[in-house]
């Protein structure tokens, strides 16, 4: 029998949909060792695929490292802005293409992050499959609940996809060739995704994911329920096979059954938002508590990356990368001096006025930096002051604060006992939270015409900030000031028809009035291997 280390082994070539793998591994133990016990199939079929979640590597995991989902997700946005700093964040003009929507299908980035998703679904597949091939070794109860997970876990990731990709190929079988792989329209792979989660969130652990324990990072019955409420908010977009032709579904009139009632895109939404609230969830007292150094003791943050220095590869990078070098050196740690805060996103704060929001501290370091009580002072011997609404142009070389222009993240503490200049850190990477959950269920009662202040407001009387009524325009703002830094804001906008549209120092490109960008392409060198896939409109 041929041998293979299973986590190794199940990696995708480099077009990730070539149904390749690498079957030749240097370090090699029997498939009978693998599967020999009910424990061994479990480690090696549902256990392992967690690793894919956070990553080490460019354009790995969902978050905490670049060129991938997260820095497609934001730094797309009116959010944030990686401005060309002289010689520092030129890089090809990657990150301008990403800030101004001109990215191309030859992108490579975006073929590893193409490659990346593919990779987890494809790991998914093969482990149904040797669950199935070893189901002697379980129970009937155990091999439900294992596949349930499983299952969970390639919904998730069919819900990047769709996001991202819009028109891409389903592939649930661990037999599909290449010349199999179809494409499937956007509503289709929506459909797929949400009825695959409501089949098995009920054989899911009813368990807070996000706490030290057996189920610690795990896909749990409150992790499924959050993605069908943003499967639910996001129905108008993810059901519309046809986005560039300026007509979108509406979501009063798409229906799904749950409990066995028919409800519509924002009632189902609702309903998934109060099965949320059910599973035990609140706000944490303080905002900050969410992404403080061991922060698994959350009664807010629902799914995370699990971090520690001494036990996990996960790295978090963004602190790192956006913090001004002396900043870093303040800590003992390392910097790059790159990501800051948009002109937009500081306004919406009111920074400059005398009504700042609260959490404008929480999410950024501005102003004078000090560092324990003390001021940081760069080489020339002046304090180190960062220039919020410096940030003018996308290159700012040469200009009076070209390396200092810009609010820079904070949000997570500072764990300054990290290693690995600071992205080896014990904060575990928030992915989503309740505060989430409750601007959900707000914004789908807006839209379903009712009111939503009682829920937007709870958010907000946690930041000690005056009621608001929850109008859309509220609930976007109020979405950038809460959600900040979290990965949210390019399908925030999308959902609110802006992000085609002109913000800050970006002015929309050629026939972007189509909303083409609103999913990006599918890579071209993928797009050369496989015949049977189409390339999205406008590119």
């Amino acid at each position: 029998m041929k041998k293979y280390l299973y986590f190794v082994a199940l990696m995708l070539t480099t077009t990730c949909l070539q149904s390749c793998l690498d079957e030749n591994p240097k370090d090699q133990i029997s498939e009978d060792e693998l599967f020999s016990t009910s424990h061994a199939l479990v480690q090696n079929t549902v256990a392992t695929l967690y690793y894919y979640i956070g990553g080490n590597s460019e354009s790995q995991g969902l978050q905490g490292t670049a060129r991938g989902v997260y820095d497609y997700n934001e730094i797309t946005t009116d959010e944030i802005i990686i401005p060309i700093r002289s010689a520092d964040w030129y890089d090809g003009g990657f990150w301008e293409n990403l800030y101004m929507h001109t990215w191309t299908a030859s992108d490579a980035t975006l073929l590893k992050t193409w490659n990346y998703l593919y990779q987890v679904i494809v790991l998914c597949n093969r482990s149904l499959q040797r669950l199935t091939d070893n189901s002697h070794l379980l129970t009937t109860q155990q091999l439900a609940t294992c596949r349930a997970e499983v299952r969970a876990l390639r919904a998730m990731y069919y819900y990047y996809l769709l996001d991202l990709f819009g028109n891409v190929p389903l592939v649930t079988s661990a037999e599909t060739s290449i010349d199999e792989v179809a494409q499937s329209r956007r509503s289709e792979v929506f459909k797929f995704t949400f009825k695959e989660l409501q089949d098995v969130e009920q054989l899911l652990a009813n368990e807070h994911s996000n706490i030290k324990g057996d189920y610690y990072g795990r896909m749990t019955r409150p992790v499924a329920y959050f993605l069908l409420a943003k499967l639910a908010l996001n129905a108008e977009i993810y059901t519309d096979d046809n986005w560039t032709d300026g007509l979108r579904p509406d979501g009063k009139n798409i229906f799904f059954t749950v409990d066995g009632a028919r409800l519509n895109a924002w009632q189902t939404t609702e309903a998934y938002c109060e099965k949320i609230e059910k599973c035990g969830y609140r706000l944490e007292s303080r905002y900050e508590n969410n992404f403080k150094v061991h922060n698994s003791s959350s009664v807010e943050n629902i799914f995370t990356i699990p971090m520690d220095k001494t036990l996990y590869t996960n790295r978090f990078i963004y602190l790192f990368r956006s913090r001004h070098f002396d900043q870093g050196s303040a800590y003992g740690l390392g910097s790059e001096n790159g990501p800051c805060a948009t002109l937009t996103t500081v306004k919406t704060y009111g920074y400059g006025t005398p009504n700042v929001d609260t959490r404008y501290a929480l999410n950024f370091f501005s102003d004078t930096v000090k560092v324990d009580g003390h001021t940081i002072t760069t080489d020339n011997g002046d304090p180190l002051v960062y220039r919020p609404l410096a940030v003018i142009n996308f290159d700012i070389s040469g200009t009076l604060f070209e390396k200092t222009a810009g609010a820079r993240m904070h949000k997570y503490e500072i764990d300054e006992t990290a290693y690995d200049d600071g992205k080896l850190q014990d904060n575990d990477i928030v992915l989503f939270r309740y505060a989430d959950v409750l601007l959900m269920r707000a914004e789908a009662m807006v839209r379903n015409g009712g009111n939503g202040d009682k829920y937007l407001n709870q958010v907000r009387a946690r930041a000690s900030m005056e009621p608001r009524e929850a109008t859309l325009k509220n609930l976007l703002d109020e979405r950038l000031m809460e959600l900040c830094w979290e990965g949210w804001r390019r399908q925030d906008m999308i959902r609110f028809d802006t992000f085609h549209k002109e913000y800050d120092i970006r002015e929309p490109q050629h026939n972007e009035e189509s909303r083409f960008t609103i999913v990006f392409p599918i890579p071209s060198k993928t797009l050369s291997m496989n015949k049977n896939l189409k390339q999205n409109p406008g590119y």
